[in-house]
């Protein structure tokens, strides 16, 4: 398939709107250019493990690779990330959550730790690290869980300032994006997601938050952006 010229500068929703998945791999494969052969190679390795492990995943329309795609392209386009951990994180953050005994493989014991040990040996110890900061606990079912979901994202971003990079390029592709979704997710999507828009201004703004102050600039714009949208949908009169 061909692609247009203006690829590497066209919103990630619109590609994946025009030219869906095929699109988005061709974007990263742009955006991997900039880094020498041996990242490229690792890179390229960590998209073909998640798209793997998330080849039977949906999200609402798209094939879940997608999702991961555009958390990675963000970090290198917007963010200007150049740590080969931090994308290759990005690309897996949600393979241990979703899919720790597939990735664990023959490994006994705690699924959840015995897929990260798995990441550990594969791609290093801080790839792990980073990978675990942004992989939701099992909750309490006697509590509310969107509760224990911003409890868990305040603090394990709290100790990782990479993994807060990585969880903001995650929510903006949710909360930004949250208009991209369809039936009821709309509504509980927004409400899950809206209260963390002060918790994500705090941690960016973080003097050791690794990112430039245009980049911080840029993001908090996206977080007003998808407090407009949370607005939007759940603030209008009965």
């Amino acid at each position: 398939m061909e692609f247009p010229a203006y690829l590497a500068t066209m919103p990630m929703h619109a590609i994946t709107e025009i030219h869906g998945e095929s699109g988005l791999l061709a974007r990263f494969r742009l955006e991997i250019e900039a880094f020498d052969e041996a990242a490229r190679d690792r890179l390229t390795e960590a998209l073909d493990l998640a798209a793997d492990l998330h080849r039977d995943d949906r999200r609402v329309r798209e094939p879940y690779l997608n999702h991961l795609l555009r958390v990675a392209i963000r970090m290198m386009h917007h963010y200007q990330v150049r740590d080969v951990d931090v994308i290759v994180a990005g690309l897996l953050h949600d393979a241990v959550e979703d899919h720790p005994t597939e990735l664990a493989g023959a490994a006994t014991g705690d699924p959840t730790a015995a897929a990260l040990a798995t990441l550990a040996a594969r791609f290093g110890p801080r790839v792990a690290r980073l990978v675990a900061a942004v992989t939701n606990p099992a909750y309490d079912p006697g509590r509310d869980r969107h509760a224990q979901y911003r409890e868990h994202v305040a603090a394990s971003l709290d100790r990782e300032p990479w993994a807060r990079v990585i969880k903001v390029s995650d929510f903006t592709d949710n909360g930004v994006g949250v208009i991209h979704t369809v039936g009821p997710k709309v509504a509980t999507s927004a409400a899950k997601y809206r209260p963390l828009v002060p918790v994500f201004r705090d941690l960016i703004a973080r003097p050791d938050t690794p990112l430039s102050a245009p980049v911080k600039r840029h993001i908090f714009a996206q977080l007003d952006l998808a407090e407009e949208r949370f607005s939007a949908i759940l603030d209008q009169p009965n």
